[in-house]
């Protein structure tokens, strides 16, 4: 290893001027490629499409509609609809929907559409028509006339508000875009909404409320944008922690610009590749910029070290690039392998957040342990200082710090470090297991509570009887099942069922709408609402409703049970979904199958579900990949322990943080505990690989610790200080998410350190208890 690593010196600093051309030339080409990248927010991306839910989803989407839906509430200021001015409004927003690219037309709904129909029971039998009648007035009688209408057609905290102060516009979107055969792009399509929907139509007295996941998506990229803000504000205090650390200017530049042009190679490799930044992924440069700077301030306190023991810049920064090679070098990969192992989870956003992860963490062993040493031999030797150089405060502050520190060492304080650290693990454990897997709160969770889009959704929520959260149970039959009354009465067994739920607010289904036709054929006799045994008359309550209600295809064969639920959150659907998988098995037969699952929460369920069977794997591949790959650095099982040991306790506590302060684990949050166990293992790797060379000579352990902190100790206390602060700022910020975030990684930055200097020096005690002695 020591011939590789001089000859890769050698060839490195031999050709600087050519490596420097070669790092400017490949910047400006991916740095050009980085301003082509857009922000990618497609709705499939958001599915596990192998899931048994998402294949059944997937078969019927064509008839029955996708999960990707938007809901457009238009309100009436004053309470009260029938007005000329707001049916005016409620049709050029039903028209100017219906036109935007991307909308499935045909299922464009409102009390405006061809299919939007009453029926009555009349003394000659039945009579009906629009409810928007052809030759429709706003008229004062005309307004009457709709009003009726709406009440025979049924379609009162559907269509209408319960309390007749808003209406509804819905639709479906197509995956593709009709007119330029492309995906269609989810945040231009939110905009459209804004610009041609919300911000024309809106006036004092008509307010326009818009939900749906391309909405949601839409103004969750607007809240995004703040994070560049974030970022510019992150790189300004790091500077001056920096300058402060290392006492010059252009030494200061190198790890932020270093770290910076990581993150370009990053924008630029993925646009290259084809891939786009989810607005959920997007914080993901900031950990790059974040991962550079730690391993970029160590290697500048190595090069001030060695300039002040007297040699040249070039000589500094070859001894620093051969000795942080090695341990730098396995940290970055430890993070690459590990951020890598979430491509099995079968989720889009997952698997392009772990290739956007890892492209950023593996340019790094490029940018920082490469470019930064050969940038640095350029330097005038008197420019470079060291933070703890000469008798001033700092040097003061770090020499008082390292001996605090060492005493971690001391058997008896050692034990209590431990005992503190097992304490705060079971407690981290048994709060983990309290972890709901998805959103825990109404509303999209990625915005604040106060946010347009929720407030949105509340008032849909509050006004209408039906929700926002669909879910829908496919009846997979036969031609003409329909007819038969044994497959009709398990559809409404079934319905009776889960309409009497916990969290279910209502359910429709063809069998349901059936019976209510079957009652108007009987002179609207509730003692007839119900199901007729005869096929006859059975073929006549049912061929009323037509394949445009979405109750049924063509030819009857497949009948969706449409499930209005009060909510989205986690214990909601996992009970709901556990009663309809346990009265499916009551009701299913050969012929005749209740498949889960379609509509947003059935999208919501299988990705639940996806992510519970991911959570336990995916801590086994990315602690297994830091384990091998630590094996193989440290050739010793100790070391790992002592490296492991601490970042486990640590993601078991984040789990525990996230049980205090609601946040479920679903697709957004899931990679978080790698990209915890990414940030934590680089301050390990580094003490530790300090540690043991020392250790291998029989240098006892203290003295070996102290002779690490000496050499890298105040890096690390730096980096995770910096650091820390630097995302503590998040929680200014306009997304939800984004607070939650920079709570969780301040407490994963300042945590792992300490995890870096405390307790794995303490385990230390235990795994290598003669060294201690030799020093007693």
């Amino acid at each position: 290893m020591q011939a590789i690593l001089n000859k890769l010196e050698y060839v490195v600093f031999r050709h600087r001027l050519f490596m420097v051309l070669a790092f400017i030339f490949a910047t400006i080409f991916l740095g050009y490629k980085a301003t082509h990248i857009q922000l990618d927010a497609a709705f499939t991306k958001n599915i596990p499409l192998q899931h048994d839910y998402m294949k059944v989803y997937l078969k019927h989407e064509k008839q029955f509609g996708g999960a990707n839906s938007i809901l457009i509430s238009v309100c009436d200021a004053n309470g009260d609809i029938f007005n000329e001015p707001f049916f005016s409004t409620l049709k050029s927003v039903h028209d100017q929907l219906y036109f935007i690219p991307g909308v499935n037309r045909p299922l464009v709904n409102s009390i405006f559409s061809p299919s939007a129909r009453f029926v009555e029971v009349v003394e000659d039998g039945f009579a009906g028509g629009p409810i928007i009648p052809a030759n429709f007035a706003p008229t004062e009688n005309g307004l009457a006339v709709v009003k009726q209408n709406i009440e025979k057609a049924n379609v009162v905290g559907r269509m209408i508000a319960s309390d007749y102060s808003c209406a509804m516009v819905t639709a479906q979107l197509l995956e593709t875009d009709p007119q330029t055969q492309e995906k269609l792009d989810t945040l231009a399509f939110a905009k459209k909404l804004e610009d041609e929907i919300r911000k024309p139509l809106e006036s004092d007295n008509v307010t326009i409320h818009i939900i749906g996941f391309a909405k949601m998506a839409g103004d969750i990229a607007d809240g995004a944008k703040g994070v560049v803000l974030f970022f510019v504000i992150a790189i300004l205090f790091t500077f001056i922690m920096v300058w402060l650390f290392c006492k010059s200017f252009k030494l200061t530049l190198l790890p932020i610009l270093c770290s910076l042009i990581a993150v370009i190679w990053q924008m630029g490799l993925l646009s290259s590749l084809g891939f786009g930044l989810d607005p959920m992924s997007i914080l993901v440069p900031f950990l790059v910029f974040a991962i550079g700077v730690s391993h970029g301030v160590q290697m500048i306190n190595a090069i001030g070290k060695k300039v002040s023991e007297g040699v040249s810049s070039k000589v500094a920064a070859q001894a620093s690039f051969k000795a942080l090679l090695i341990p730098g070098g396995i940290a970055l990969l430890s993070d690459t392998v590990g951020f890598l192992t979430l491509l099995a989870i079968d989720i889009g956003i997952i698997r392009e957040l772990a290739i956007t992860a890892s492209l950023g963490v593996a340019v790094i062993i490029f940018t920082n342990l490469l470019l930064l040493p050969v940038l640095a031999s350029y330097f005038n030797s008197s420019k470079i200082h060291r933070v703890d150089d000469g008798d001033t405060a700092s040097h003061k502050l770090f020499t008082a710090m390292r001996e605090s520190l060492v005493a971690a060492t001391d058997p008896k304080k050692a034990k209590i470090i431990i005992f503190i650290s097992v304490v705060l693990f079971a407690f981290g454990y048994w709060q983990s297991n309290n972890m709901k897997i998805g959103d825990l709160h109404a509303g999209a969770p990625a915005l604040h509570e106060s946010a347009r889009y929720n407030q949105d959704t509340f008032l849909i929520n509050d006004r209408y009887t039906i929700s926002s959260d669909i879910l829908k149970v496919l009846v997979e039959a036969y031609p003409a099942a329909c007819t038969e009354f044994d497959t009709m009465e398990r559809v409404s067994r079934f319905q009776w069922r889960i309409e009497n739920l916990e969290g279910v607010q209502s359910a429709v289904s063809l069998s349901s709408v059936a019976q209510s036709v079957n009652a108007g054929y009987n002179e609207g006799n509730l003692k007839w609402q119900t199901l007729p045994r005869n096929s006859a008359s059975l073929v006549q309550a049912t061929s009323r409703v037509e394949t445009s209600t979405g109750l049924l295809n063509g030819d009857c064969s497949v009948m969706p049970i449409v499930i209005f639920m009060e909510d989205h959150k986690a214990e909601t659907i996992d009970y709901v979904v556990a009663k309809i998988k346990e009265f499916a098995a009551i009701e299913n037969t050969d012929k005749v199958q209740f498949k889960l699952a379609s509509g947003p929460i059935g999208v919501m369920a299988a990705t639940n579900e996806s992510v519970a069977e991911a959570q336990i794997p995916m801590m086994i591949y990315v602690y297994g990949a830091v384990i091998i790959l630590c094996l193989l650095s440290f050739r010793s099982v100790k070391a790992t322990i002592a490296v492991v040991l601490p970042l486990y306790i640590v993601s078991t506590l984040a789990q525990a943080l996230m049980v205090k302060l609601e946040i479920g684990l679903t697709v957004s949050t899931l990679p978080v505990i790698a990209l915890g166990v990414g940030i934590g293992v680089d301050y390990g790797i580094y003490i530790l690989s300090s540690m043991m060379s020392q250790l291998k000579q029989n240098v006892p352990l203290s003295i070996a610790y102290r002779n690490a902190l000496a050499e890298r100790g105040s890096a690390v206390l730096f980096t995770g200080i910096t650091l820390a602060i630097g995302v503590s700022t998040w929680i200014f910020s306009a997304l939800k998410f984004q607070v939650d975030m920079g709570i969780l990684l301040t407490f994963m930055f300042l945590v792992n350190m300490l995890g870096a200097v405390l307790l794995l020096p303490a385990i230390g005690t235990l795994l290598w208890p003669d060294q201690k002695k030799k020093c007693e």
